[in-house]
């Protein structure tokens, strides 16, 4: 008698487990496309061409980029990136000392939690306005703090050689809250039996620190580094509700004075905004590439 064949099977069932995670993957995919690496794309496109939003693009080459070598303001705004980036990298030690404080069964240590976590959910826009009435010249307190101590205040938002640091202690306020949760989760997550191990070895204080929790907490380290990478060169709200680039233009930062360029009723100039956003992107991913690459080797190596 004859065999009967097996029924013959769709393409899907043929190769569905490997289809399956292509499918789940691609709303992600679709949306990562079009919102991240379209926009990208579209600048880099726009920052050869000269556009004030409205009319006809002119095609300009490399002449925006030509002009930023010239330009005194992208000098100043590239300079106190550069500051914003080294100081806030302060967030990350110090939100990992107090995360190892607040990381205690103590009475109260709630509250605690909650008040180092404030500055995490209140808005940007509301931190620069503490700020400001606390730098505030006449009825701030640092400024009658400074004036109690020496006899004459600063006012610090109006100073061109203190307003950079003023706004970046401004900014670090909710940054280091960020870090501190970070940490907070990562020290959860840290083997009890690796503590126990080393006090049994003898290590205690700094070298417990250093050579026990360090290096578990790394995944939570390379995030909290990346992110505040990312927030000292994007330091754009804390700069516009404080001092909107003043005075005289010495707190600009590049995604300040992108905006200033491309959107500002003295700008429109869509182009030469988008070679400053390109600029900044590039030193982005420098760091952050960086940082990738030695996690990836880091991990390998382990």
């Amino acid at each position: 008698m004859p065999v009967a064949s097996a029924p013959k099977r769709s393409y899907w069932r043929r190769n569905q487990r490997r289809l399956a995670p292509w499918l789940f993957l691609a709303p992600g995919v679709i949306m990562f496309l079009i919102y991240v690496i379209w926009p990208i794309a579209n600048s880099i496109w726009l920052s050869f061409y000269d556009w004030d939003g409205l009319g006809q693009k002119t095609w300009l080459g490399l002449a925006n980029y030509a002009e930023l070598l010239d330009d005194e303001n992208f000098y100043i705004s590239l300079k106190n990136n550069v500051i914003w980036l080294v100081l806030f990298m302060l967030a990350v030690p110090i939100g990992l000392f107090i995360a190892i404080f607040l990381n205690q069964t103590v009475t109260g240590i709630r509250i605690y939690k909650s008040l180092f976590f404030f500055p995490f959910v209140i808005s940007q826009v509301v931190v620069g306005l503490i700020f400001s009435w606390f730098y505030a010249p006449n009825f701030g307190l640092l400024y009658k703090l400074v004036e109690w101590a020496t006899g004459t205040g600063i006012a610090f938002l109006a100073e061109p050689n203190y307003v950079t640091y003023a706004l970046v202690v401004a900014g670090l306020w909710p940054q280091i809250a960020y870090c501190m949760i970070l940490y907070l989760t990562g020290l959860n997550n840290i083997s009890p039996d690796q503590i126990e191990a080393a006090r049994l070895d003898g290590a205690k204080g700094w070298r417990m620190l250093w050579y026990v929790v360090i290096p578990q907490l790394r995944p939570a380290t390379f995030i909290a580094i990346v992110v505040t990478v990312i927030g000292a060169l994007r330091s754009f709200d804390i700069v516009s509700i404080m001092t909107d680039g003043g005075p005289f233009g010495s707190s600009r930062v590049l995604s300040f004075y992108m905006y200033e360029q491309a959107l500002s009723e003295y700008g429109y100039r869509m182009g030469y905004g988008a070679a400053i956003a390109v600029i900044l992107f590039l030193i982005m991913m420098v760091f952050i590439s960086g940082f990738i690459w030695k996690m990836v080797k880091d991990e390998r190596e382990g």
